[in-house]
């Protein structure tokens, strides 16, 4: 058995789907891979991932400092500087994001090509 039928861990309100559904953000795991190594700087961030905006970069890192994943550290000096890294709960996430990197890897251009191969355009309906 599966485990997704009713009363299963993906209700609307349970921790294991919320956790889902802000990991499967389209830049969560692109900025937490960016934050693996080392603390670094928002601007920094914002060369190392590439076609993501400030703001779009500001929204994640928040939403993921709230979750607990990142932390923040803004340094008393002028001019002002502030870094991000990975807390020790957002670090549990790096080994799961590898394995979905991989699978991606060795299974992409069978996504596309399945998408090329279905003449019927996907709508939000079905």
């Amino acid at each position: 058995m599966s485990g997704f039928g009713p009363g299963g861990p993906f209700l609307a309100d349970c921790p294991a789907r919320l956790t889902v559904e802000l990991i499967a953000d389209k830049w969560t795991a692109v900025v937490l891979y960016g934050l693996s190594k080392v603390p670094v700087r928002h601007g920094e961030l914002i060369d190392l991932i590439g076609g993501i905006s400030r703001k779009m970069l500001t929204q994640t890192l928040r939403r993921l400092q709230a979750h607990g994943l990142v932390r923040r550290h803004a340094y008393a000096e002028a001019p002002p500087r502030v870094e991000y890294e990975l807390t020790p709960l957002g670090a549990t996430l790096l080994d799961p994001i590898h394995t979905l990197t991989e699978w991606a890897r060795a299974n992409g251009d069978a996504v596309l090509d399945a998408l090329d191969a279905d003449p019927e355009p996907v709508t939000p309906d079905d």
